[in-house]
């Protein structure tokens, strides 16, 4: 199960190749790559679960992803575009189809602002093309996480909410623009269980919709198995098994795999 598998026909919407990224000692000197020879194709409409423990490689390929870390050798193409070896400008604009949602989102929405200013500034920011008004596309974009009734939401700040709903607007603001992929990093971290199936819900419904492709960043397996078609496990940086998420779960080749879904007390049945 290490070869690449890949969904879909055709180009993917994500291919990383080869990626290997190293950060630098405390004296200057080189430590061991956080990431190595790293591939990974993600296709338009697929759900892609990322995991493994800390230290595992997970965070970096994020950062690589978006711009955060400069990798060491590899190439990122993201809808048929080079994202590496461009000008920090172009790259920012190929990017701007593609969107973090944190883990964290007592940190990722600024406290002083609105959630109805918060919405409104993706759109401003990405110069999304559309005849229709900026509050019409926030208001549907609350709808569209259950944030309702709206007129409850919109003048109110990130510390008047529960973490569950500052959650559904974090996914607002990555949905509002209408990325073609989501990049989720622990994105139900804070969640209970109902609300967590409902987001996963939804992002399968958008998948379809829009063919919009998801990676989620996790150890969460119990997402993983609800929502994601394929799962890839990191270990020291590099790929260690990858496969269909049912396969993968029921069936791991690999004792580090084995050992997460163990810890994790995943069930099912092969």
């Amino acid at each position: 199960m290490l070869m690449h598998p890949r969904q879909g026909t055709g180009q993917p919407l994500l291919e990383v190749q080869d990626l290997t990224v190293q950060y630098p000692g405390l004296t200057g000197s080189r430590r061991r790559p956080a990431v190595r020879d790293l591939y990974l194709a993600v296709h338009a409409g697929e759900s892609v679960g990322l995991v493994g423990a800390a230290g595992s490689g997970k965070s970096t390929v994020v950062r690589a992803l978006t711009g955060q870390v400069s990798p060491r050798c590899g190439r990122i193409t993201f809808a048929g575009q080079e994202l590496l070896g461009c000008s920090a400008s172009v790259a920012r604009r190929r990017r701007r189809a593609m969107h973090v949602v944190e883990q964290d989102p007592y940190a990722s929405l600024p406290p002083n602002r609105t959630v109805g200013a918060i919405l409104a500034e993706p759109l401003r920011s990405t110069h999304l093309l559309t005849s229709r008004p900026h509050d019409e596309l926030v208001r549907e974009a609350l709808e569209l996480v259950r944030l309702t009734p709206v007129a409850r939401y919109l003048g109110r700040y990130p510390h008047q909410l529960s973490g569950g709903e500052r959650q559904r607007v974090t996914f607002a603001s990555a949905l509002i623009t209408q990325p073609r992929l989501v990049l989720a990093d622990e994105p139900t971290q804070m969640l209970d269980e109902s609300l967590r199936d409902e987001l996963v819900d939804l992002l399968d419904g958008l998948r379809t919709d829009r063919q919009m492709a998801v990676v989620h960043i996790t150890n969460d397996l119990e997402l993983v198995r609800r929502g994601c078609d394929r799962l890839v496990v990191l270990r020291g940086g590099k790929i260690i098994e990858q496969g269909r998420t049912e396969q993968v779960l029921c069936r791991p080749e690999h004792p580090y795999t084995a050992d997460l879904v163990a810890e994790a007390g995943v069930r099912l049945v092969a």
